[in-house]
């Protein structure tokens, strides 16, 4: 018995870019069966730079960060009565010196997260008056090389801190922009492993213990801090808007707080990022950069209003929302074997030639993808096979997709295509087994060329001692 004949089949095929665009780079489409990106067909593209490559269509990126940038400018206008909006891209979920232009050049900011982050932003051209320092355990080098280069604001997200950035500050002869990470008791967020508003987690200062007023306080009594505002960031993969106002409304609240108690000014709120992409067929439509912008503005200003505070600042840091949906991970497959079931049936394993080294959220947090067919379209395909998408590592969790209805013919060779993973693929992209870590392909008008090289084995073993 086969997996098609025991396994109702067709639920979990991979949605058209004609039937959930939200899913796929903007350019993506198919001519004559064959999948086509950013001008140029996939099976050239892996003939040409092989597989496993993730591909990154640049105009669909640059469009995204075009949206947020001008949904906040609109929403937060001076003529409308706020104070400005703008954006950071949030440079964790996939940063290189292009990717890092392209955003600013489509005038959001960047937020950095480590050391590297910050310092391939700084090489890369960014004005430092457009980054963020993120972190729960910065090091002085860190806090050091931010103040040297007086970028934009340094989220403050501990007591300790408080007290590193102001020694820090105090022996540069500087004053330190910060703001304060708030926890504000929501739990938001697709898992409790990205979920980062709720009082059991590391991030930010606690409202409800009296963490963050005790900051706040210490900051404005402190000789080299100038306080900049107040950032909330409730979790990832979030849909729908309610979660990200109610935050706002705390956020506000608070400052009204701070007004009546400290007579401190909150010139500024970071409203954080986390809004939801579509993975599979099965996800929502995600939240539009407007409809978003809109609804924290209608919170801000009635908030402002009710507690007679001047309308601040308002920023946001999307970052999945803009490169996750505009790139895709091409692999090649390699072995396809049936297996035999306890109680009977049979399951369709398909290797490809990367895995959990190039993505690891199917197995860090079950999250869900799909794929489909390049080099052939599978809608033509006379009968489909329930299929589990692996790796090629030594383990047996290192499973992409659990199950998906693919060609019951595909065969070693056959090229796949699993869209959605530019935000955090390649960040969170590892070399276990020695594996090389695949590279970005940008393409755009029909051209291709590497924002990030692919690794090869010299790279790994270059920094082994003994081999020198």
């Amino acid at each position: 018995m086969s997996e098609a004949d025991s396994v109702p089949v067709g639920t979990l095929t991979c949605p058209t870019p004609d039937e959930r665009p939200d899913l796929w780079p903007w350019s993506a489409a198919r001519e004559g069966g064959v999948l086509r990106l950013g001008g140029g067909d996939l099976t050239a593209v892996a003939a040409d730079f092989g597989t496993p490559t993730f591909v990154l269509d640049v105009e669909a990126m640059r469009g995204r960060a075009r949206v947020w940038a001008s949904a906040m400018a609109e929403e937060f206008w001076d003529g409308y009565g706020m104070n400005g909006g703008d954006a950071f891209y949030a440079g964790k979920a996939f940063l290189s010196a292009d990717v890092a232009r392209l955003v600013v050049a489509e005038g959001l900011g960047v937020d950095t997260a480590s050391l590297g982050e910050l310092t391939l932003a700084l090489r890369a051209g960014v004005d430092p008056e457009r980054i963020g320092l993120h972190g729960n355990n910065k090091s002085d080098e860190e806090i050091r090389l931010a103040l040297e280069l007086g970028i934009h604001r340094i989220f403050i997200d501990s007591m300790d801190e408080v007290r590193q950035i102001e020694r820090i500050a105090a022996s540069l002869g500087v004053s330190a922009p910060v703001m304060v990470r708030l926890k504000s008791g929501i739990h938001a967020g697709g898992n409790e492993y990205i979920a980062t508003a709720h009082e059991d987690q590391k991030f930010g200062l606690s409202l409800a213990t009296g963490q963050a007023y005790e900051a706040v306080a210490a900051i404005k009594d402190a000789a080299h801090l100038d306080f900049r505002g107040l950032h909330s960031h409730i979790g990832s993969q979030i849909f729908g808007t309610e979660a990200f106002t109610e935050a706002a409304r705390i956020v506000v609240d608070f400052a009204a707080r701070l007004k009546a108690e400290l007579d401190l000014e909150v010139p500024a709120i970071d409203l954080g990022g986390g809004v939801g992409i579509a993975y599979t067929a099965q996800d929502p439509e995600p939240t539009s950069p407007v409809e978003l912008a809109r609804a924290l503005a209608g919170v801000v200003r009635e908030r402002c209003a009710h507690h007679g505070l001047p309308i601040p600042h308002v920023s946001v840091e999307p970052g999945r929302s803009i490169v996750g949906p505009a790139m895709v991970m091409l692999y090649r497959v390699g072995v396809v074997k049936d297996i035999s079931l306890e109680g009977g049936g049979v399951r369709r394993y398909v290797a490809i030639d990367g895995g959990m080294s190039d993505n690891i959220r199917p197995v860090l947090y079950g999250a869900a993808y799909t794929a489909t067919l390049a080099n052939r379209d599978p809608e033509q395909a006379l009968e489909l096979a329930r299929c589990r998408i692996v790796g090629k590592h030594c383990e047996s969790g290192d499973i992409i997709i659990r199950d998906i209805d693919l060609p019951a013919d595909i065969a070693a060779g056959d090229l796949l295509v699993v869209p959605a993973v530019g935000a955090y693929g390649y960040s969170m992209a590892s070399n276990y087994n020695m594996a090389t870590k695949p590279g970005v392909l940008a393409v755009e008008d029909g051209a291709a060329r590497w924002f990030i090289r692919p690794q090869t084995v010299d790279h790994l073993l270059a920094l082994d001692a003994g081999l020198e």
